[in-house]
């Protein structure tokens, strides 16, 4: 029986080993079946292009052309010298020497506060300062004559020298209750009325001049460095359907610490046209190639190996990988992968393959 048992034992190893897997034919099998998928999917794709399916089509020859890049940003004109006149002591407004549109010098009276109670103490003054104008008068009189003391005469000089400039200083309070005009412009707000209690710096008269109007805005700070003093601008001003061709009159080195903006200033001088607060569209030349390769932004497709589009090689498509720079008013500047003379695809490219048979329209 022991005999019978050591017998089997070789048998079973045997066997055993004749059944592991044999991964070096397995491996050679799929291979196989891979090269013969590869060959049926060329020849399918080969149908598909001799299919017969002819794609119409409408292209752009590329040329050099002069290509200008546009920082554009909202705007608004402004006065340069644009302010809200106010008085400079608490009171009622009891009259109104101008109206919106009317021009105005600078130190013009434009409106008048309640000044009853300074007048009233002046009125009250007048009478001590004739009394002591008299007693100073006999003073001087007597002091003439030998007579009396020199404090008597400096006495009655101080009491009535006092009073004067008591009485000039309640008249230069009065003027704290005038609304005077800062600078020569013209009226463009009344934020006033008869009767309204006013205080400084709050209600008062807005005086613009537009001798110095300017259009303003503000730049994201990621624009640093991208735009400089002397940059061509176009204002595009929609209110009156006009553009205007100016340039960068300045341009702010500090970012302001809360917006993170930085401000940019174009000076437009006087021109009846504009005023004060008109909304505008500020298009900033910050870029310019005298000869490039331009194409429609929307020809260009995104695709796992960068920016791709479709150009006319012979009477099929071709796609070509580019290289793309900065965008302007729809078109885009090409860096590399066009040569100038290229047909590229503007129309039916889109579901279209490469190597597709196409016609020209």
């Amino acid at each position: 029986m022991k005999k019978l048992f050591y017998l089997l034992i070789p048998a079973i190893i045997f066997t055993s080993c004749n059944n592991k897997p044999d991964k070096a034919g397995d491996l050679a099998k799929l291979k196989t079946e891979r090269a013969a998928l590869d060959v049926k999917i060329k020849e399918l794709e080969a149908t598909k292009t001799d299919s017969g399916k002819v794609t119409p089509v409408k292209v752009t020859i590329v040329q050099p052309i002069a290509f200008n890049s546009y920082i554009e940003v909202n705007s608004q004109v402004n006065g340069d010298e644009n302010v809200l006149a106010t008085s400079r002591a608490p009171g009622m407004v009891t009259s109104i020497a101008v109206s919106v549109g009317q021009k105005v010098a600078k130190g013009q009276v434009m409106a008048i506060l309640d000044v009853s109670t300074v007048d009233q103490q002046i009125e009250g003054l007048a009478p001590q300062l004739n009394l002591q104008k008299s007693v100073y008068e006999k003073q001087q009189n007597l002091w003439s004559q030998n007579i009396g003391t020199e404090v008597q005469l400096m006495t009655a000089k101080a009491n009535y020298e006092a009073t004067q400039k008591q009485i000039e200083a309640l008249k230069s309070q009065r003027d704290l209750y005038r609304i005077i005009s800062p600078i020569s412009g013209t009226v463009d707000a009344l934020n006033i009325k008869i009767g309204d209690v006013v205080s400084p710096g709050q209600n008062g008269i807005r005086v613009v001049s537009y001798d110095k109007l300017k259009a303003e805005a503000q730049l994201g700070e990621n624009y640093l460095g991208q735009v400089k003093q002397g940059d061509p601008v176009t204002l595009i001003l929609p209110d009156i359907n006009d553009t205007l061709k100016t340039t960068l009159n300045y341009v702010a080195q500090a970012v302001d610490p809360i917006s993170r903006t930085f401000t940019v200033q174009v000076k437009l001088g006087n021109n009846s046209k504009l005023h004060p607060n008109m909304s505008c569209v500020m298009k900033i030349a910050n870029y310019k190639n005298p000869a490039a390769l331009v194409v429609p932004v929307s020809v260009i497709q995104k695709t796992s190996h960068g920016a791709m589009l479709y150009i006319v090689d012979g009477d099929k498509s071709k796609s070509v990988n580019v290289g793309t720079g900065r965008n302007a008013d729809g078109n885009v500047e090409i860096l590399s992968g066009l040569n100038p003379g290229d047909k590229v695809i503007t129309t039916g490219y889109e579901d279209m393959d490469n190597g597709e048979r196409v016609v020209i329209e």
